[in-house]
């Protein structure tokens, strides 16, 4: 038997070599070599160190949408949320949220879907957090003279894409708290289409809803906002020390701005470990500065190994620990897409 072409995978795989293309055929390999060359790796240092600092933040805010399954301690969720963005470094699709639910509920003894869609509403509430830098870091930020009219216009982007996604948030809530008048109003408003999509649609955002499962306490929601806000600040500062580290000083609100972009960039499709396409929008976002191309370049490779390395190096430490295998996890972790679906 054949085996089937994952043309998902190869995709990527396109996606990823134009991208490096784009940003390697005007380079001049010398300069990046000694902008590579002169950097302060001290700040680098302490950019990874706070990368870890955000990664552990995670896992304190996994805990308190976990709460209502079950008081989970953090020295199980630390290695799980690290194992699981090792995961996204190196396998297709980002399985790695999978990988994440999958060593959890292994550890614990949870179910497997639940767990997965505690990690739905922590997407959400990292987008959210995201949208809200986007917003402020549009309206603080001050762009170099010449770059006025593209500044207008990612601003006016930035706020129509913060409102839309404002409106998922309020219609989750709606969807949450008064779920069959929301679910009669959506069927109001899918009347136009074919009565197909209703069917279809209706009964999945009714079990969709049902498996978001989070605490109403106070104390609770205080401290997965907090968290939030936190995990995404020492998820900008390493940013600027890289920028530090090449001897170049922006305000912090350039950083932000370039995580903005970073993180946009990794909803691409693209190959594993987001090559490519993470490169190209650091790259771009640097270029906004005046920064010339072969340090912008360095910067981004900077700022993608301090990501990437020191997490899959820690994640197989993990692994080890647990006495589980990359292969392994990766097996499970493609079974665990179709449950997660029927369970949420």
């Amino acid at each position: 038997m054949k085996r089937r072409i994952d043309i998902k995978f190869w995709l990527g795989i396109g996606i990823s070599l134009f991208f490096m293309a784009l940003l390697l055929r005007k380079i001049d390999f010398h300069q990046l070599a000694a902008a590579l060359v002169r950097v302060d790796y001290r700040f680098i240092l302490a950019g990874v160190l706070l990368t870890f600092v955000s990664y552990f933040l995670r896992a304190v805010r996994w805990r308190y949408l976990l709460i209502h399954e079950k008081t989970i301690p953090l020295s199980s969720l630390y290695p799980a949320t690290i194992i699981g963005y090792m995961a996204n470094n190196l396998l297709p699709a980002r399985l790695g949220e999978f990988v994440r639910a999958y060593v959890l509920a292994r550890r614990e003894g949870l179910e497997t879907p639940a767990v997965f869609a505690s990690l739905v509403i922590d997407r959400l509430f990292d987008g959210f957090t995201v949208m809200v830098m986007l917003v402020i870091t549009l309206f603080t930020l001050r762009l170099p003279q010449g770059m006025e009219d593209a500044g207008t216009a990612v601003r006016a982007g930035g706020v129509v894409m913060f409102l839309l996604y404002a409106g998922v948030v309020v219609f989750l809530f709606l969807l949450k708290r008064q779920t069959m008048r929301t679910l009669s109003f959506t069927g109001w408003l899918l009347k136009p289409f074919p009565r197909g999509v209703s069917d279809r649609l209706i009964p999945l955002l009714g079990s969709f809803i049902a498996g978001i499962r989070m605490s109403a306490r106070g104390g609770h929601v205080a401290a997965v906002l907090l968290s939030s806000v936190l995990i995404w600040t020492f998820a900008v500062l390493p940013v600027d020390l890289a920028l530090q580290g090449f001897g170049i000083h922006l305000p912090i609100t350039a950083s932000m701005f370039i995580m903005v972009l970073l993180v946009f960039a990794v909803m691409v499709p693209a190959s594993p470990g987001f090559i490519g396409t993470y490169h190209y929008a650091c790259f771009k976002g640097l270029s906004a500065f005046g920064i010339d191309a072969s340090t912008s370049v360095s910067i981004a490779l900077v700022i993608h190994g301090m990501a990437f390395f020191p997490v899959i190096i820690a994640g197989f430490y993990h692994l080890w620990k647990e006495g589980l295998s990359l292969h392994s996890l990766g097996k499970a972790s493609r079974k665990e897409p179709d449950e997660a679906a029927q369970a949420v």
